[in-house]
């Protein structure tokens, strides 16, 4: 597999993503309408440019799943066995139509699964940045990670 095993995640690795994303009005838009999310500052050109941000802001969920994405080819591609939790997501600025992110991710912690024997718990931060390196958004994530097959192991 392309992604890390848990055995190659050490405390601290910090990882910036070189893949990085420009966001369109049809992503937005898109997602939006996928997800039944109708709030006018996501959709509404008119109503949006009379809010306090004077265009429409690109809806934060798709802004979360975007810089989780990101890390996917870098670090978990068919060894993450399933996401346990997302806490303390945060959107310090709103990513707007046009905004390019690019992640970094840092492994917090990680540990032997004491339920599984073909895996383990990893705690990473990912932190997404527009084109200016202003933060947009940051969320831990804990993710159970396969450990390293028998037959690969080195």
């Amino acid at each position: 597999m392309a992604g890390y095993y848990f055995e190659e995640f050490e405390e601290g690795q910090v990882f910036d993503h070189e893949v990085r994303r420009t966001v369109t009005e049809y992503d937005n838009m898109m997602f939006s309408c996928m997800t039944m999310n109708t709030q006018p500052l996501h959709i509404d050109a008119e109503f949006s440019a009379n809010s306090i941000h004077g265009q429409r802001i690109v809806n934060s969920m798709f802004t979360l799943a975007l810089v989780v994405g990101i890390q996917v080819t870098d670090l978990t591609l068919g060894t993450t066995l399933g996401n346990l939790g997302m806490t303390d997501i945060s959107f310090p600025r709103p990513v707007f139509h046009g905004d390019t992110i690019h992640v970094r991710t840092t492994v917090l912690d990680k540990r032997i699964s004491k339920s599984r024997n073909d895996s383990g718990i990893v705690n990473f931060t990912h932190e997404g940045f527009n084109q200016n390196d202003e933060l947009v958004a940051t969320v831990k994530r804990t993710a159970l990670m396969a450990t390293r097959p028998d037959e690969v192991a080195s």
